[in-house]
């Protein structure tokens, strides 16, 4: 059965993020637009015709990466959750990650990008984009949430994401290159329990009520639910 003009596309697609995986984890900013092709059984053309550009393929390589990883945190953060029971879910679902079979490639990748990225100044605006936009699920996720008394709103949300971010790829990475030991899962939860404060989610520069109001004062790591 032949194939249409659009399940092509889409396999064309699909060789082309796999083949880049594989040969941007290995050479980073030296990888070749003709070995990508060539192990993806195409031609550059290909490449430009889906994706513009070799920044443009690199681009879509981390969306490719990352969105199903935020897919897993959505379905492991239920809706009815409070704030500090999902970050607690989520912290606790983000050191499981450690530990899947793949986690040590996904390293590899996170390492080969940032080397691109100081290399290519442009390309790294393309990365940093792609992973804002990622990063916005887990935004939505937390937005709504009630916090003693109040709803999370989506500046707060933010925030957080922002200071969970920085706290869960420096343990992970330290967690995977053997210098973070006994930092397991109750580890995680409660370094990122201890990040929903008032600390972490005012912003003093920005008067808004429902961000300086009763709701994230005193909210520190002793309020945090206990081990799932």
């Amino acid at each position: 059965m032949r194939r249409t003009r659009a399940e092509t596309r889409e396999r064309n697609r699909r060789a082309l993020l796999d083949a880049a995986f594989h040969v941007v984890s290995r050479d980073g900013y030296r990888a070749r637009l003709e070995e990508i092709a060539e192990r993806a059984d195409l031609t550059t053309g290909a490449v430009y015709s889906l994706f513009g550009s070799k920044s443009g393929l690199v681009a879509a390589l981390v969306t490719d990466y990352l969105r199903p990883h935020y897919e897993e945190i959505e379905q492991a953060i239920p809706a009815e959750m409070d704030l500090l029971e999902a970050v607690d879910a989520f912290a606790r679902h983000y050191r499981r990650s450690c530990d899947a079979p793949d986690a040590l490639s996904g390293l590899s990748l996170q390492f080969t990008l940032l080397d691109m990225a100081l290399h290519d100044p442009e390309l790294g605006s393309r990365l940093a984009a792609s992973v804002r936009t990622q990063e916005s699920h887990l935004i939505g996720l937390f937005t709504g949430r009630s916090h003693h008394g109040n709803v999370v709103t989506a500046h707060q949300a933010q925030r957080l994401a922002t200071a969970l971010r920085a706290l869960f790829v420096g343990l992970s990475q330290g967690v995977m290159l053997g210098l973070a030991h006994g930092a397991d899962e109750q580890y995680f939860a409660d370094t990122a329990c201890a990040l929903v404060s008032a600390t972490a989610l005012i912003d003093h520069g920005r008067e808004d009520p429902a961000i300086d109001g009763p709701a994230v004062e005193g909210a520190t790591v002793g309020d945090r639910p206990g081990p799932a």
